[in-house]
């Protein structure tokens, strides 16, 4: 069983956790622009940026709070194959709903 967190250490993984998301959601946003639909691909492209910029903050985040920020893996396993457009906004919706849990663990951890 792994040991709780302490209190004072909290708020730092939890910048940690949502910092490894914004990663995770880059290297997504990546494979969702190859393979959305010309019609969606704006927006993909906004996404993207948008996640990059939430990961540089959490970087700066993460260095302020004393932490070592996490880097990027070389690579993020997919929960399928995406293969055209559908499987793209799919995954673009998998990707918020998993940021958006790790920046509500941020909350609750925040002091």
């Amino acid at each position: 069983m792994k040991p709780s967190p302490s209190p004072a250490s909290r708020p730092l993984e939890a910048a940690q956790a949502a910092l490894a998301a914004e990663h995770a959601a880059a290297y997504g946003y990546g494979v969702i622009g190859a393979r959305t639909s010309p019609e969606r691909a704006a927006e993909a492209r906004e996404a993207y940026g948008n996640h990059l910029a939430r990961r540089d903050s959490l970087t700066r985040t993460v260095r302020e709070m004393g932490g070592s920020p996490r880097a990027a893996e070389a690579a993020y396993a997919l929960p399928y194959e995406v293969r055209g457009p559908a499987d793209a906004e799919r995954l673009a919706a998998e990707i918020e709903e998993r940021v958006a849990g790790a920046y509500s663990d941020l909350v609750r951890a925040a002091d």
